[in-house]
């Protein structure tokens, strides 16, 4: 199983989360973010904002999953055809265990 974080412009949130369910995957955990990424923020005039909103999309999936969800949102995500700075990151970690606490089942 696999945890797949995304970090995506708030605007694309819930495009992004209609395409993840329209393709199965319906389980997942938003967060609303701030943060900065290799550009050090935005400058705008004099001032630099660094505290750039964002909103974090987590689920759990299965590794045979990982493709199809990591393409539904690296073409959803973005905010033209060739992407702009800004647009988010896609983190994959290895997740050992699952439990449902309802139930205490293992697994997904």
């Amino acid at each position: 199983m696999l945890l797949i974080r995304a970090i995506v412009r708030p605007e694309k949130k819930d495009e992004v989360l209609y395409e993840l369910s329209t393709a199965g995957f319906h389980a997942a955990t938003v967060i609303d973010v701030v943060g900065r990424g290799k550009q050090k923020g935005i400058k705008i005039g004099g001032i630099v904002y660094d505290e750039i909103p964002k909103a974090l999309i987590m689920l759990v999936v299965r590794d045979e999953d990982k493709e199809d969800v990591i393409s539904v949102i690296l073409r959803t995500a973005k905010t033209s055809a060739k992407g702009a700075y800004g647009d988010g990151k896609i983190f994959v970690s290895a997740v050992d265990e699952v439990y449902t606490v309802s139930t205490a089942a293992a697994g997904l």
